[in-house]
């Protein structure tokens, strides 16, 4: 884990060799996004917030901080982050991947806090 470099983008943007193992951390497979296109290595669903959070939040940024807050404790309850850093803890480079347009407001970032932590 400590040597992973962590990074975050979105899954419509074109793959790069720099972004090492591609992990889609959303509950559905993004919109119109072709699986042989994507280049994803890993879809993480069990890191995903709950069906219930992402309807509630509804990617409104008003509410990204009690979204933040409520994905955080759903991260704890299930123990995932853990288990996703563990799993990929021997791999370089791992770049988490949102379907979200507004990125910043997503559960990426989150995520990635969550995981650097972990690491650090």
């Amino acid at each position: 884990m400590a040597g992973t470099r962590w990074g975050l983008g979105r899954a419509y943007d074109a793959p790069a060799d720099a972004d090492g193992v591609r992990v889609l951390v959303d509950r559905l497979w993004p919109r119109g996004l072709a699986k042989a296109d994507a280049r994803i290595d890993r879809h993480a669903v069990d890191v995903a917030p709950s069906t219930e959070l992402r309807q509630w939040y509804g990617h409104d940024p008003a509410r990204f901080d009690e979204f933040a807050g409520r994905y955080r404790a759903e991260l704890d309850a299930s123990g995932a982050a853990r288990a996703l850093a563990h799993d990929l803890a021997d791999e370089p480079v791992v770049t988490l991947l949102v379907g979200a347009r507004d990125v910043e407001h997503s559960q990426g970032p989150v995520l990635l806090e969550r995981l650097r932590r972990q690491a650090g």
